[in-house]
């Protein structure tokens, strides 16, 4: 499929998880499109597509959308080590009447949260704000 997201458990060659798309997995399973011939917003309660930034004119900037997933009442559970990949598909025009993918070079950034449970290890000391500064 396109825009697969994969899990990779615990050293896993394969992925323990493999999604059927990104607008899958995030909610949008009808490609976002409501109203039709548009990009819709929606928010539920795990997962959302509450961002859609439209070309501006100026620069021409591809759309970019903000969207969510909690993995609240399915948690990812692994003991050792956990990857997540996420295929960038697109589409480019057909070709002799044959719809063809477009490989992307898409920006993709995440957020994940660790929720440790005691005992633990101690946990390193943060860096300082000097050296967590983006450059």
């Amino acid at each position: 499929g396109e825009g697969e997201i994969k899990f990779y458990l615990d050293g896993d060659e394969w992925p323990t998880i493999c999604g059927t798309g990104t607008e899958d997995y995030f909610g949008g399973a009808w490609n976002f499109e409501f109203p039709p011939g548009q990009y819709g917003v929606f928010t539920g309660p795990y997962s959302g597509l509450p961002q859609v930034i439209k070309p501006d004119g100026l620069y021409r900037s591809q759309q970019r959308f903000g969207m969510y997933r909690w993995h609240i009442m399915d948690p990812i559970r692994f003991q050792t080590d956990l990857r997540v990949t996420i295929q960038a598909l697109g589409w480019r025009a057909a070709l002799e009447g044959k719809p063809r993918y477009l490989p992307l070079q898409d920006d993709i950034a995440s957020t994940a949260f660790w929720y440790q449970s005691e005992p633990h290890a101690p946990f390193p000391a943060f860096p300082d704000l000097n050296a967590c500064e983006v450059i």
